[in-house]
């Protein structure tokens, strides 16, 4: 599941975390990129020391199976996490879903948690180049869900997203226990609280937030890439 920050991507693993089946992990590459890049995040020491720093490793461990053996492998991948120099042609041999959401929200909330950011920092770019890359692999448009249909029909769309990825829908998707998630990274504190006072997805948003005036720029840069894709996401 690939998707930027501030995208329904942590209700989306608490989601599947409670199908019987599945067993989930968060974002794996976040300690490598931060070795990488130099970027200063909030509990970013903590993060390097507890991850794997070494992106190879990372790759090898996702393209295996889960360590508890289930037949549903869940990967929390954040698009931004994939820098130059990382070697992508693993994506080849995964089932990917792009998780996507309206730009204006995602900087509007990105910017209360981290500010100033930067087109690189949002994942966009990123994002479009994954999907270009499994679009040449498959010969075909790959599964692109919204985050805004998912909060406005959870159901109908977590439904329709496992009809896609030709495995049973299970209800107890639907909601998840308030307090946080046992796989959840060691960053949690700081990006998961209004998940971990959640017990299932909010419902659907109101009309898109305004975006800080230093941020028009990144607006307009993310907005172009998002209407690329958009025509591409699942419809119910």
């Amino acid at each position: 599941m690939w998707s930027g920050p501030r995208n329904l991507s942590t209700a989306m693993m608490y989601s599947f975390a409670q199908r019987p089946d599945t067993e989930v992990w968060d974002e794996p590459f976040y300690a490598a990129y931060l070795k990488a890049t130099g970027l200063d995040h909030p509990m970013g020491a903590e993060i390097q020391a507890a991850g794997e720093r070494d992106p190879d490793a990372v790759i090898n461990a996702c393209t295996g199976a889960g360590p508890l053996g289930k037949s549903v492998f869940y990967q929390k991948h954040m698009t931004q996490h994939m820098i130059d120099g990382v070697d992508r042609s693993w994506v080849k041999r995964m089932t990917n879903v792009f998780l996507i959401r309206d730009p204006a929200r995602v900087l509007a909330s990105y910017d209360k948690k981290r500010g100033n950011p930067t087109l690189d920092d949002i994942g966009f770019r990123q994002q479009a180049e994954l999907i270009d890359l499994v679009c040449e692999v498959d010969g075909r448009a790959p599964i692109v869900i919204d985050s805004a249909d998912i909060r406005e029909a959870p159901e109908t769309m977590l439904r329709l997203l496992c009809q896609n990825l030709s495995i049973p829908f299970d209800p107890k998707m639907l909601s998840w226990p308030k307090g946080g998630n046992p796989q959840d990274g060691v960053w949690a504190p700081h990006w998961y609280g209004a998940v971990w006072n959640s017990t299932g997805f909010a419902g659907a948003e109101g009309p898109l937030p305004d975006v800080s005036e230093h941020l028009k720029h990144v607006l307009e840069q993310a907005q172009e890439i998002y209407d690329r894709i958009a025509p591409l996401k699942l419809k119910s």
